[in-house]
C-alpha cells in the first residue's frame, strides 16, 4: 500500500504543467468548488453538463485535458456496458497512488443510486483510463474491509466532499482501485 508521502509525490506528478498562476488560482478556488459540489443544485445539473463537456474537451485535446484537473486529478474511464457490451466513457476524479494505481469513488454526485459505471466495473473489471494523453489498461478491484477503509481515509483527505455525498445518498459509496495491466491483444494497436 502507498504511504502518505508517496501519494503526495504521485499527486504532484499529476498536477497540470502550468503550475504558475493557474495553480495558485486553482488552490484559492478549491474551497469554493468543494462547497459548490455539495449543493443540491449542482447534483441535479452537473451530471447532465459536466460528463458530456469533459468527454468533448478530452477528445479535442487528444486525451490531455479534463475540466476538473485544475482542482484535483481526473481521468477518463472507459468500461464495457453491462447490458449493451459497448464502451462507456466517464470522466472521474481520482487519487493517483505512488505505485501507479488509481483510486476512484462511485459518488454519483451524492445521488441515491450507484453510478452505472460502477456496475459495469463489477461485471467486467477490465477497463482503460485516459490520463494526460496516456491510455492505460487497468483491472478494477472493488475495495472492502480494511483496504476500503484505508483508501477511504486517503480519498476523504484528498476531496472531503465524499463524506457529504455519503450522507446525502444514504449509501456506502463504492471505492475501486484501478491497477494497470498488460493490454490484451485486442487492445494493442496493430494486432
Amino acid at each position: 500500500m502507498s504511504t502518505g508521502a508517496g501519494r503526495e509525490v504521485a499527486m504532484a506528478q499529476q498536477q497540470p504543467p502550468n503550475g504558475g498562476i493557474m495553480r495558485r488560482v486553482s488552490v484559492a478556488l478549491r474551497p469554493f468548488f468543494q462547497w459548490l459540489t455539495t449543493t443540491r443544485g449542482f447534483s441535479r445539473v452537473a451530471p447532465k453538463i459536466i460528463p458530456p463537456a469533459d468527454r468533448f474537451l478530452n477528445r479535442i485535446s487528444g486525451g490531455r485535458v479534463l475540466m476538473g484537473d485544475q482542482m484535483i486529478p481526473h481521468l477518463l474511464l472507459t468500461t464495457t456496458g453491462s447490458k449493451s457490451g459497448l464502451p462507456r466513457q466517464t470522466p472521474l476524479a481520482c487519487l493517483p497512488e505512488a505505485d501507479g494505481t488509481f483510486l476512484i469513488v462511485g459518488s454519483n454526485f451524492g445521488k441515491e443510486h450507484h453510478p452505472a459505471w460502477s456496475g459495469n466495473l463489477i461485471r467486467t473489471p477490465e477497463a482503460t483510463v485516459s490520463i494526460r494523453g496516456r491510455v492505460v489498461p487497468v483491472t478494477a478491484r472493488l475495495l472492502t474491509g480494511p483496504d476500503r477503509q484505508q483508501a477511504w481515509d486517503a480519498l476523504k483527505a484528498h476531496w472531503p466532499v465524499y463524506d457529504h455525498y455519503t450522507e446525502r445518498s444514504g449509501r456506502e459509496l463504492r471505492v475501486f482501485r484501478l491497477v494497470p495491466r498488460t493490454p490484451s491483444p485486442a487492445e494493442t494497436p496493430n494486432s
